[in-house]
């Protein structure tokens, strides 16, 4: 008799801990990449006091609940937002895991999923999106389509062209019509490197849906300057999730 837990729910949780394991380092990322700094050295500090933060409280969503969202040593607040990046990334980790198992689709999700994440939390600081990220995703996601079966060069390639090609195209079009910037070439090159990984598919459903999703939210904050980058990123996760159930979703509706 096995009393234990199913070989697959063991090995989603494994995968929800190595995603908040992850979503530490990507924290780490989202905070130095953009003022410049190394993601190696020097290890984990508070950014109130620079403390060095022991291992003992540097333990994903654990530690913050320890220690009650304060510093140990100078007792400063310590920002939701790092649990919180935790908590996302863990959670993906394990959703993908349950949708590929142990596969190169699984390896290159997790990759696109740790770029979108360490991109959306630093478009929301600094309404920038790293060259470095962007661009050095949009290598990866080409590198990688060798490898994966069922998405070839070929693929990643012209999704990089349309992906890129498309937005540039949005983007001087509304810069000509009405004569000032609506949008950053950073967010040309996210979608270039979107569809590095997800193919031309991918970049007009994340395109449709991240402009469906920035409609409804941006309506009621008319106010506030929104990145359009984290909208990007959550119409590619949404394609990588569901995204081809609900395109033929869609289609079946259109012929009835």
């Amino acid at each position: 008799m096995n009393s234990g837990f199913p070989s697959s729910s063991v090995a989603e949780i494994a995968f929800f801990v190595l995603g908040g394991i992850m979503g530490s380092f990507l924290n780490v990322c989202i905070y130095r990449i953009p003022r410049e700094g190394s993601i190696v050295r020097p290890g984990s500090r508070c950014p109130a006091c620079t403390a060095a933060i022991r291992a003992y409280d540097n333990i994903p969503l654990v530690s913050y609940l320890m220690l009650r969202g304060r510093c140990r040593r100078c007792g400063e607040a310590i920002s939701i937002r790092y649990p919180l990046v935790e908590l996302i990334t863990a959670a993906l980790f394990a959703a993908f895991f349950r949708i590929y198992g142990l596969s190169l689709e699984l390896a290159a999700s997790l990759v696109l999923v740790c770029l979108l994440t360490v991109i959306s939390f630093i478009d929301l600081d600094f309404m920038i999106i790293p060259d470095v990220l962007s661009l050095g995703g949009l290598a990866l996601g080409v590198a990688l389509s060798f490898f994966r079966p069922s998405f070839g060069i070929v693929d990643s390639l012209t999704g990089v062209l349309v992906g890129g090609g498309v937005l540039f195209a949005i983007a001087k079009g509304y810069e000509l019509l009405r004569k000032r910037e609506g949008m950053g070439l950073g967010d040309v090159k996210l979608l270039g490197m979107i569809g590095a990984f997800c193919g031309i598919e991918g970049v007009v459903f994340t395109l449709v849906s991240a402009s469906c999703i920035g409609t409804v939210v941006g309506i009621p904050l008319t106010l506030i300057a929104l990145p359009f980058g984290p909208f990007l990123s959550l119409g590619a996760l949404l394609y990588m999730i569901a995204g081809q159930d609900l395109i033929r979703l869609v289609f079946r509706m259109i012929a009835r």
